[in-house]
């Protein structure tokens, strides 16, 4: 069977920079950046790129399953996204004082997650439309559907401003679908574990994702530190939209503000 063209993108691959603590007022801080679910670190790296200008250690990792073609999501688990993460959260904190992680959509998920368990070692969270919930009543249908549909149209490229590609899948595998109801189960009880500071982007316009995860999020989380902004102009892959300067320079504000030790 042909791969999806994702499979011989470059910009699919992995993607790092090293800190220079030069441009940080000599302290090594990392940022994890986490890509979202049939997507891939082409709707990541931009936004690496400027938090690497900044002198931060940027590390963006392509999660399991994605990358190559729609039928490889259905053979991992969601515990296989969580320790890619990890791993890259391990690479950041052999070089660096502090970490904060970032993600978009399902990404979000799995970085709220690494907070919920590794709380030391994670000093604040970006979230960008994050996807942990739902109120389509057909996912409740998903572990049965996963058993005899592999796949249905793909929700790639919501994005409003023109001649942008996140470079994802054209398919929506079920099987791996019902993984992030699973990594759901997992995450959303343990919500109020989360005490970091939080960065929220929403896209006031989103076709991809509904309100109940901000909802979702913004109640349950411990965090006195909370700041929520509304992006106007930009659908869910708003790393790759006309608001992404907006989420570049205020999350490179961010990340200096929370690793500060001063």
């Amino acid at each position: 069977m042909p791969s999806s063209p994702a499979s011989s993108h470059p910009l699919t691959r992995p993607w790092s920079a090293p800190a220079t603590p030069d441009r940080t007022g000599g302290r090594s801080i990392g940022v994890l950046l986490v890509h979202g679910f049939t997507g891939s670190p082409a709707s990541m790296r931009p936004w690496g790129e400027h938090l690497a200008e900044q002198g931060y250690a940027v590390e963006v990792p392509l999660l399991p399953g994605h990358g190559t073609r729609w039928q490889d999501l259905n053979e991992v688990a969601w515990t296989d996204w969580l320790d890619t993460a990890s791993a890259a959260l391990d690479r950041l904190l052999a070089s660096c004082e502090a970490v904060v992680v970032a993600g978009l959509s399902m990404g979000g998920s799995v970085v709220l997650r690494l907070a919920e368990e590794r709380p030391g070692d994670v000093a604040g969270i970006v979230l960008v439309n994050p996807f942990v919930s739902s109120t389509r009543k057909e996912l409740l249908a998903l572990p049965v559907l996963q058993r005899v549909v592999p796949s249905l149209k793909g929700v790639v490229n919501d994005i409003k401003k023109p001649g942008q590609d996140e470079v994802g899948y054209p398919r929506l595998p079920i099987k791996g679908l019902y993984q992030v109801t699973r990594l759901w189960q997992a995450l959303v009880p343990d919500l109020p574990k989360v005490t970091q500071p939080v960065l929220y982007f929403q896209s006031a316009e989103d076709h991809v994702i509904d309100q109940s995860s901000a909802d979702t999020v913004l109640t349950a989380v411990s965090s006195r530190d909370t700041d929520h902004r509304v992006l106007t102009n930009s659908y869910h892959v708003a790393t790759l939209d006309h608001d992404a300067d907006d989420i570049f320079a205020g999350s490179a504000e961010f990340v200096a503000r929370v690793t500060d030790r001063g």
